[in-house]
């Protein structure tokens, strides 16, 4: 990669930051909840929640959400919803493929998983 355009320190810090603020909003909301990711991969964090929209999953005060918490929307640094997929689908997944470490957010946008991790 010979490119004259091309930061590698420029794409680490980029990739730093958002790790440090996903992190943060994680441990905002755990600390408001005590609710606690059952699953990370990279931008996507799964939670277990009652319901099958985010909306009664994430915490609000007074209409709003949560100061430095999650906040729904397309924009970066918001939060979007990628899937839902019930308790027994991640189970059956961990047994069919023999894999404790199964990472539920790798595929629960559609649910479809076509073989064990690699952790890659």
């Amino acid at each position: 990669m010979s490119r004259p355009t091309r930061r590698p320190n420029i794409r680490a810090a980029v990739i730093s930051r958002t790790r440090t603020n996903l992190h943060r909003k994680i441990v905002k909301h755990a600390a408001f909840t005590e609710q606690y990711p059952i699953a990370i991969l990279s931008d996507c964090v799964a939670y277990a929640a009652n319901g099958e929209s985010p909306l009664g999953f994430l915490p609000y005060r007074d209409g709003k959400p949560l100061p430095g918490g999650f906040k729904l929307g397309v924009n970066p640094g918001l939060a979007k919803h990628e899937g839902t997929q019930r308790v027994l689908w991640g189970e059956e997944g961990r047994e069919r493929f023999d894999a404790p470490e199964f990472d539920l957010a790798r595929y629960i946008k559609d649910g479809t998983v076509t073989d064990v991790d690699d952790g890659e």
